[in-house]
């Protein structure tokens, strides 16, 4: 008899899809046991189960670690994960447990790599500007004051304020720094921190004048962070003896003090803040930048300056906007120091953690994002579990633990988990004639692991870059679930509105 070749073709293939079905079905049954395949089923079921909530947010807080890309996000979760005992690579970091997620784009007008000035004027007012600017779009040339006045826009502080809302902000940099200036102030430049910095000819105020009108005119309520030096005269010396840097005499600290503001630099007179909303809140804890968590002495927390924070500004029936920036983060990784940009990074998520604990998801929009990343990459073959601040381990192929050994590459020498593309770590070094040569130390364990160790680099650079690569946003609460996808930086701005304007 003939046979269609097309029909027994056909059986054939019915005959080995029910074998397949029967033995994945028999591979399903062996997984429910295994608690990957159980936590995958678990992740199902929660996310079935949550739902938008679509109120009207009485708070925003925007939690900005800076240059807190996805790179240096995935080292502090490691890191975090080792310091509790475990291999790392399974830890949820605070805020990787918030339940909407979107990538940013965060170039800039003019800038395919951005800087953390045009990065702010982003998400603090809706749109996209040159780099290196505050408060302005992109008409403006930068350093040009005279072209502030016609460019100037308002930020998501300034809605809130106007709406009754009140304003706080906590930064381990310099408040006047990119980031939390883009809250109050509107300048051609960045780098205009104090009148010294400005050109002779700029009628603008600089920016630590803007953060006091501010302050003076109720749309600021509270400030906590570093950057005494930018309201103190030259001649004048702070309260913990620090000259201060303005050249006008204009002495903003005591003028703050006089006029009744509440004022802290140090952990005891921060300790001290009635946390009423009785009076303005002021309190620069630093020079410059506050000190890196590794470093840290007698000043707070950013997870303390943020539990402070939310107490003072929940007194304000109406609600508020509060942005919490880790500065340092950025600056760690620009001297090529994993390890201090990790422990801020960890310092940063406890943070998260706490704002989470003292607020309600069905009132208060919360937002974690990074500005900008940074050149850090990573090196393989590591075994699982091996210091992310230190050697790469090899994997032992009979268990789940690095092996003792390092992973060793092609000159023969053991390598880092994490480099850098470029930097001062850099293996390319000047020689006296002019040229570059490069070659790689040994390196041991001991030396790798050190606090205080630069991770090996490429290129050499004065300060390691950053990076143009897309940033992480998670968010819980008011129309958080607008977060999904691909997004431009300044859209997060307009989740933020929305979830103040509600419905």
């Amino acid at each position: 008899m003939k046979v269609n070749n097309r029909f027994a073709a056909g059986a054939a293939s019915v005959l080995a899809m029910t074998a397949g079905l029967a033995t994945g079905q028999a591979a399903l049954a062996q997984s429910e046991e295994n608690a990957w395949f159980q936590a995958g089923q678990a992740e199902i079921e929660a996310k079935l189960a949550r739902q938008p909530i679509t109120g009207t947010a009485k708070n925003v807080i925007i939690f900005l670690a800076d240059g807190n890309g996805v790179a240096t996000n995935y080292a502090a979760r490691i890191f975090q994960g080792q310091q509790k005992g475990g291999y790392g690579d399974d830890n949820v970091m605070h805020k990787e447990s918030l339940p909407y997620l979107a990538l940013s784009k965060t170039y800039n007008t003019n800038a395919q790599t951005p800087d953390s000035a045009g990065t702010a004027v982003a998400f603090m007012s809706g749109i996209k500007t040159k780099s290196g600017v505050i408060g302005v779009d992109e008409t403006l040339r930068r350093g040009e004051c005279a072209d502030v006045e016609a460019a100037t826009i308002p930020s998501i502080g300034d809605f809130a304020a106007e709406s009754g809302r009140s304003v706080g902000i906590v930064s381990t940099a310099r408040v006047t720094h990119a980031t939390p200036s883009a809250v109050y102030a509107n300048a051609a430049d960045r780098d205009y921190e104090t009148d010294v910095d400005q050109p002779e000819d700029c009628a603008v105020p600089d920016i630590a004048a803007q953060l006091m009108e501010n302050m003076e005119s109720g749309t600021v309520d509270l400030v906590l962070g570093g950057g005494r030096r930018n309201f103190v005269p030259a001649e004048v010396e702070d309260p913990e003896g620090a000259s201060g840097r303005r050249g006008d005499g204009h002495n903003m600290w005591q003028e703050a003090t006089d006029a009744g503001y509440q004022m802290a630099w140090d952990n005891e007179t921060f300790a001290a803040l009635a946390l009423d909303h009785s009076a303005p809140v002021l309190g620069l804890f630093e020079s410059s930048h506050m000190a890196y968590e590794h470093d840290r002495d007698n000043e707070p927390s950013i997870q303390e300056m943020t539990e402070a924070a939310i107490t003072y500004l929940a007194n304000n029936e109406e609600g508020y906007f509060l942005l919490v920036e880790g500065g340092r983060v950025d600056h760690a990784n620009h001297d090529g120091n994993a390890y201090r940009s990790m422990t801020d990074g960890v310092a940063f998520d406890e943070a998260v953690a706490k704002a989470v604990e003292m607020t309600n998801q069905e009132d208060t929009l919360i937002v974690v994002t990074a500005d900008h990343g940074h050149a850090m990459a990573f090196n393989g073959y590591c075994g699982r579990g091996s210091p992310i601040e230190g050697l790469c381990l090899s994997i032992d192929n009979n268990g789940e633990k690095h092996l003792d050994d390092p992973e060793i590459a092609a000159d023969g020498k053991p390598y880092t988990a994490i480099g850098y593309l470029n930097g001062t770590g850099s293996i390319v070094t000047e020689q006296v004639d002019g040229t570059y040569f490069g070659t790689r130390p040994m390196l041991t364990q001991e030396e790798a692991t050190d606090p205080d160790y630069i991770q090996q680099a490429m290129l050499p650079q004065s300060a390691e870059s950053h990076s143009p690569v897309d940033v992480a946003i998670y968010a819980s609460g008011p129309w958080a679930h607008l977060f999904d996808g691909t997004v431009e930086q300044n859209y997060i701005y307009h989740v933020m509105r929305k979830a103040f304007e509600g419905e």
